[in-house]
């Protein structure tokens, strides 16, 4: 998808094709959020779209792509996600129930912390929605939080989009640099998790 066919379907449906657009994102990324909000944010200088309407309908559409992959969270379960370790799968990722059990203890403690913070962070963004969910996470509190900060995130993108103008593209090289230190710093934490498991275990 490119910034024509973004225009097309903004320009023909205005405020929904953003909110379909961004919650679609939310669950299944075919363009980076970055993109269509920094250019919807660019949008708002010669189109009827007004930035407050963005950042609105950018933040439902988002919330509600939050919430299907909260169900689909709710859905698996702590105790399917143990069950499903338990086997072939558990023994190669060297986790298991307990590693479960773990998570969703912290999770319970900093759930909300980790929901808020989540939304700002490329990547964890949509994915921190379904730990939310599997640990039962109160769905109106999710609601609220991811609120909050997708609204935070939303509006430093629209508005760089707005106020860039014709050069809303180079905004999106600073996320990529800071999307490539985020996967980075989580491989190392991952692979960091297995040496000190393994160590462990030996």
């Amino acid at each position: 998808m490119n910034t024509t066919v973004l225009t097309e379907l903004i320009n023909q449906y205005g405020y929904l094709a953003i909110a379909l657009l961004i919650a679609l994102e939310n669950v299944f990324p075919p363009i980076p959020s970055e993109v269509i909000l920094t250019f919807a944010g660019f949008l708002t200088l010669n189109s009827e779209l007004h930035i407050i309407g963005v950042i609105i309908a950018s933040t439902i559409g988002a919330v509600l792509g939050a919430l299907i992959l909260y169900l689909a969270g709710h859905l698996l379960s702590t105790e399917r996600l143990e069950k499903i370790l338990s086997g072939k799968i558990g023994r190669l990722l060297h986790f298991n129930d307990k590693d479960v059990a773990k998570s969703v203890t912290f999770f319970k403690k900093h759930g909300g912390k980790a929901v808020f913070f989540g939304r700002l962070v490329p990547v964890i963004r949509s994915l921190i929605s379904i730990p939310a969910g599997m640990t039962h996470f109160d769905w109106k509190r999710f609601v609220v939080l991811s609120s909050l900060g997708t609204l935070i995130w939303n509006t430093i993108l629209i508005s760089s989009g707005h106020y860039l103008g014709s050069s809303w593209e180079k905004i999106l090289t600073i996320f990529d640099s800071f999307t490539t230190i985020v996967v980075v710093l989580l491989g190392l934490i991952i692979v960091g998790y297995y040496f000190v498991k393994m160590k462990k275990a030996k």
